[in-house]
Parts: C-alpha cells; sequence; structure tokens
C-alpha cells in the first residue's frame, strides 16, 4: 500500500499558519454558537451558518495577524521565562 507523504510548510511560515487555524477554528466554533443561540436548531440555522462563520473568519484571521505581538508581549510580562 503506498503510503502517503504530506509536505510541510517551511518553519518561516509557523507566524501565519498558527493565526490562520486558530482563527478557522474559533470562528467556527463562536459563530456556531451565535447563530445556533439566534435562530435555534433549524434548517435556517444550516442555511446561515456558513456565511455567519465565513464573515467572522474575514474579520479574524487578519485582526489575529495584528494583535498577535502584542498578545505575545503581555504574556511575556505576566509569565515568567523557563527556568
Amino acid at each position: 500500500m503506498p503510503r502517503l507523504v504530506l509536505r510541510r510548510l517551511p518553519a518561516r511560515y509557523a507566524g501565519v499558519a498558527m493565526p490562520f487555524f486558530l482563527s478557522v477554528l474559533m470562528t467556527f466554533v463562536v459563530s456556531g454558537i451565535s447563530t445556533l443561540k439566534a435562530l435555534g436548531p433549524t434548517a435556517e440555522f444550516l442555511q446561515t451558518w456558513p456565511g455567519s462563520w465565513a464573515l467572522s473568519w474575514i474579520v479574524a484571521f487578519p485582526t489575529l495577524l495584528l494583535v498577535l505581538p502584542v498578545v505575545r508581549r503581555l504574556v511575556a510580562l505576566v509569565v515568567a521565562p523557563p527556568a
């Protein structure tokens, strides 16, 4: 049986890959909860959620790219460095 070999991005892309995946997962969950709360478990929910997710992701991804350096500095201020 042939083995699937996944190509990986170079390490220099970690600063974009991490916020990309974080924004996809977080907006998926948060938009799903918000849309479900607003519409209930209906067919309309299933039709509305993808658009809600897409809009929230379009905002969240660039926002994460901008604020992540600030968050890293804040974390460094409140968390002791490794011993």
